[in-house]
């Protein structure tokens, strides 16, 4: 806690996608820290961001509404700045295939004008951009470690896996540091609730929190790790305060895998009730369906000192209260 405090107290920090699920929690961390905190979200519809996620820092953080492929807003947002977050992006794998455009533009060229802009602006920056498990697509073995190679099986995992590599690019062609972070199923407070198109379990924790019928696609053995929201936090805070981090890429993980079928039979048990079936899987999801899928997070964990520190179990608890206080926020 020390450390990170000396690290980002009074320092200029933008988030992208700053209204959004992991923008917001890591807004409220910061400003526990100290830091003075630029929050840029465009707050298109659908895409989870969510001006309700700041209520308790609203008058401690600013906030911009912008678009990041607007390169000369872009341009004029990251001077002066000592960190970038780039949450910003399109995450809804079935989105991507219904509107691969949209996609592309979210995830490659809102990333390159980000990018330019710190090149043409502010070269001393550190950014930390958030990757994705489904970079890595069907597993060739598990866990997944960071040397497994990339074969998406959707267009959000290939326009993803590119715009973490304009990140690597312009940290070794131009020196504008850059981290990825690949995640995995991150979970928690302030996620997107609307529709199932961005997050499984917290359209799980939907239905059970309204008394509906969770479906399961499959025969539910599929393996999932899962990242609590604040554990996920903790390390992007570690990889934009670590030089070690500078042009590598980390993944993220949990605890232990624990197949779809475990994962809702926990969340009966904390919801004490609720009910679910098993279904066969529809043509478009099948087609991009990866299986199992948990990763190897021994890396961050030897060069950063990260782990994850809060167990499924608590997570989900903390989730579901959550929900029920602010459900009408969400839904």
């Amino acid at each position: 806690m020390e450390e990170l405090e000396s690290c980002f107290r009074k320092k200029r920090v933008l988030i992208t996608g700053g209204l959004g699920f992991i923008g917001s929690n890591l807004a409220l961390r910061l400003v526990e820290l100290g830091a003075r905190v630029l929050l840029v979200d465009c707050l298109l519809p659908e895409y989870g961001g969510n001006p309700f996620n700041i209520r308790d820092i609203r008058r401690k953080v600013t906030v911009n509404i912008a678009d990041v492929r607007d390169e000369a807003s872009m341009s004029y947002l990251v001077k002066g700045q000592d960190y970038i977050f780039n949450l910003a992006g399109q995450v809804s794998h079935i989105d991507s295939m219904r509107d691969p455009y949209t996609d592309l533009e979210m995830n490659c060229r809102g990333h390159l004008s980000i990018l330019e802009a710190c090149r043409k602006n502010n070269r001393e920056v550190k950014i930390v951009y958030a990757g994705t498990r489904q970079q890595y697509g069907k597993p060739d073995y598990l866990p997944v470690d960071e040397k497994h190679l990339m074969h998406p099986t959707d267009v959000n995992g290939i326009n993803k896996m590119t715009g973490e590599w304009y990140h690597l690019l312009y940290d070794e062609i131009y020196g504008v540091r850059s981290t990825s972070l690949r995640l995995t199923n991150t979970y928690g407070p302030r996620l997107l609730m609307k529709h199932d198109r961005q997050s499984f379990i917290g359209w799980f924790i939907r239905q059970i929190i309204d008394g509906e019928t969770i479906t399961i696609y499959g025969d539910g053995s599929q393996l999932r790790d899962f990242t609590y929201v604040d554990d996920a936090v903790e390390a992007f805070l570690l990889a934009a305060a670590s030089d070690e981090a500078n042009g590598e890429v980390f993944n993220l993980g949990g605890e232990k895998p624990i197949s779809l079928r475990e994962l809702v039979e926990l969340l009966v048990q904390i919801n004490r009730g609720g009910r679910y079936e098993l279904v066969p899987f529809p043509e478009d999801r099948q087609r991009i369906d990866i299986g199992s899928f948990y990763a190897d997070y021994s890396k961050i964990s030897r060069l950063l000192g990260w782990r994850p520190k809060v167990s499924l179990e608590e997570g989900l608890h903390r989730t579901f209260d959550y929900y029920r206080k602010y459900k009408k926020h969400y839904w």
